[in-house]
């Protein structure tokens, strides 16, 4: 599986390219599956480009990304703290949601994680399991009873250190240990994605790729689409792989 994470918390500042509004989002979107995406993680956007869990721009962001897609796509949603600090009101969101979406992340270093989980699984959405390198994510997770409830786990490496991002993201694996039972998607950003990607590729992990994670594609030029980096993904995957770097 290689997932597209289309847009991030990213903003205007990052450039024309970054998909923001639901229609950019939907174009981007089916041009990266088309290119080999298989699943799809996005952070539906308010009108001036902020994260929000706001039910009215959730189901805009899904129902224009679901019109270009095809339903074997999964389409997901983020629940990161930064959309919604507080924990009783990010769970109020969820259940106001009138238009589900397939999956969501959870990141397990954030107050209000198990809730925010047990809100998403009560209303049949999946949970992907956010642990990050560099937090307590991994041990709060592998003490959590919903971790055997979770869709999967996104092994996310926070070191950006092309140098060390490989050992930074193995470190990481070590510490999740078998993760409940539960598949593993392992993915960098910003300067440490394509490493980590590669990696994945070796160790035969999910991955996922786009702008949310990277700007960049694998030679430093600046990517002109979520499509060419799902492109460039794959054959990186595939060459790491091949050559274990």
């Amino acid at each position: 599986m290689v997932q597209l994470c289309a847009n991030g918390a990213r903003d205007a500042g990052d450039g024309a390219v970054v998909p923001l509004s639901p229609e950019a989002l939907a174009d981007s979107v089916a041009e990266a599956a088309a290119a080999g995406a298989t699943d799809v993680h996005v952070h539906p956007k308010t009108p001036c480009g902020r994260d929000t869990l706001s039910p009215r721009v959730l189901a805009a962001t899904l129902e224009a990304v679901r019109a270009r897609v095809p339903d074997t796509v999964p389409v997901g949603v983020t629940t990161g703290a930064w959309a919604e600090p507080d924990p009783a009101a990010r769970v109020a969101r969820i259940r106001a949601w009138t238009v589900l979406p397939d999956h969501a992340s959870v990141n397990w270093h954030e107050p209000g994680a198990e809730e925010t989980a047990a809100a998403l699984l009560e209303r049949g959405v999946g949970v992907e399991a956010g642990v990050w390198s560099g937090t307590d994510g991994a041990a709060r997770f592998l003490r959590s009873p919903l971790g055997p409830r979770v869709l999967r786990v996104l092994a996310e490496v926070t070191d950006t250190d092309p140098a060390t991002a490989r050992d930074t993201a193995r470190t990481l694996l070590s510490a999740l240990g078998p993760a409940h039972g539960r598949p593993v998607l392992l993915h960098g950003e910003d300067a440490g994605a394509w490493p980590v990607l590669r990696l994945a590729g070796h160790l035969n992990l999910p991955t996922r790729v786009g702008l949310e994670d990277t700007l960049l594609m694998p030679d430093g030029r600046r990517a002109q689409s979520n499509a060419e980096l799902v492109r460039a993904g794959l054959e990186e995957w595939r060459a790491g792989r091949r050559v274990g770097r």
